[in-house]
């Protein structure tokens, strides 16, 4: 009895200590490995593929969310992997859906897994690219041999990579020419040389993004469409969150940016700016925007 006793109080003694360094059983809860701080609405996970425009757009979010009281944690995968998250409600959204080209196969295989809050931006492009110094180059069909017949990707399996594998094969004038694939860091690094000295290069390129802010680039026209029509951004959300979390959900569905201010951040970010300071001065030069977003109906 006298063991049983003292095993008890060992017991007391316990959840006494916690209580006094947490404040009350209550301040934290345990999510995984995550604590939500006092006063938090809860946690949510933000999975992103490591695209300057995904971190972009990540991040602004993110910010926006903990402003609204929520801790928030983001994750950068691999995009397969990030659309998997979701699926799997390892993450509970994501704001990268590339739609209806770049992410056809993850949206077909994961696509009935998870709820599609609609696009968060309008506009996107994808095609190939090169430098306006090329003249002679306005159209996919005016390659013949120019950039040593390569093609400088991003990461294998991106849909704008699988887009210009698929141009190899149906323009005959690219029957010799490869696709390179790398990632997009050096796809640009690679670009910023090529330009500083003049060289052909052809890239898979995308808008929104910094580069066209920074260089002056142009797209081939695409006259068998094998890139498709132009593209919108979506929010993709793991099934049971407008449950879970009903004001989370809206302001990710709420969220909705133009082109122009995506681009703006990326800018502040290849500059040199913290992600997560660059979406910061985002929202404070932006606050009506936000306040819209953060508009929730009770």
């Amino acid at each position: 009895m006298k063991k049983k006793l003292k095993g008890i109080w060992i017991a007391v003694i316990a959840v006494l200590g916690l209580v006094l360094t947490f404040g009350s059983a209550g301040a934290y809860s345990s999510n995984a490995f995550n604590l939500t701080s006092v006063g938090s609405k809860g946690n949510i996970n933000l999975s992103y593929v490591t695209w300057d425009t995904e971190i972009a757009s990540t991040n602004v979010i993110a910010e926006v969310l903990r402003q609204a009281g929520y801790t928030v944690e983001t994750t950068p995968l691999d995009n397969a992997i990030m659309w998997s998250s979701v699926a799997s409600a390892e993450a509970d959204a994501m704001v990268g859906a590339w739609l209806p080209n770049t992410h056809a196969p993850q949206y077909e295989q994961y696509g009935d897994q998870m709820e599609d809050l609609g696009p968060n931006l309008e506009g996107a492009i994808t095609g190939l690219t090169v430098p306006t110094y090329m003249e002679d180059v306005n159209s996919i069909e005016d390659l013949s041999d120019q950039a040593n017949q390569t093609i400088t990707g991003i990461e294998p399996g991106a849909g704008v990579v699988a887009a210009a594998e698929n141009a190899v094969d149906t323009y005959s004038n690219l029957s010799d020419w490869t696709v390179q694939t790398s990632s997009s860091g050096a796809m640009t690094t690679e670009l910023g040389t090529s330009i500083a000295n003049e060289e052909e290069i052809v890239i898979t390129g995308w808008s929104p993004h910094w580069m066209f802010q920074e260089y002056d680039l142009k797209y081939l026209e695409d006259t068998e469409g094998v890139f498709g029509d132009g593209e919108t951004i979506n929010t993709m959300v793991r099934l049971g969150l407008q449950d879970d979390m009903p004001e989370a959900y809206q302001i990710l569905d709420n969220f909705f940016w133009e082109v122009a201010d995506m681009e703006s951040v990326m800018a502040e970010i290849n500059d040199g700016a913290d992600p997560q300071t660059a979406a910061q001065a985002w929202i404070e030069e932006n606050q009506e925007t936000v306040d819209q977003w953060l508009a929730v109906e009770e």
